[in-house]
């Protein structure tokens, strides 16, 4: 896998954070857990069940020290995710992230997460700029 980064930006690489000066592009040649700065969640961003999910899940990739007692956090978070949705396309993909979650995939898990962010601000009826507006408030 070809990763490309620009100058200034950060890799989370198997616990490590690697950042780079210049423009570079790194190769993975083999199986890492990486998290991309940019795909980086801060704690004030976790507003909603799946974005508190989600920064769960990232802290694995970041703080492997910490990832038992993080995991354990994370799978008492799918019991309370499975409660509160209804929607059966939610609830498959949540399955999916267990999944990838149970396999060490964690970079496919945080994907899926955020690609179920929309379809959660639809149900919650607000969107990002919603929710930083009434924090702002």
């Amino acid at each position: 896998m070809r990763i490309s980064l620009r100058a200034g930006e950060k890799i989370y690489l198997n616990g490590a954070v690697i950042a780079v000066d210049r423009k570079v592009s790194l190769e993975l040649l083999n199986d890492a857990t990486f998290l991309l700065e940019t795909h980086v969640m801060q704690a004030h961003e976790a507003t909603t069940p799946l974005r508190q999910l989600y920064f769960v899940l990232q802290l694995l990739l970041m703080d492997p020290a910490g990832a038992e007692t993080t995991r354990r956090e994370a799978l008492a978070m799918f019991s309370k995710l499975d409660e509160a949705f209804d929607d059966l396309s939610i609830v498959g993909r949540l399955r999916r992230v267990r999944h990838a979650l149970d396999h060490g995939k964690l970079f496919e898990a945080l994907k899926t997460l955020r690609a179920l962010f929309p379809e959660e601000d639809a149900l919650i009826g607000s969107g990002p700029r919603d929710r930083k507006e009434r924090m702002t408030a």
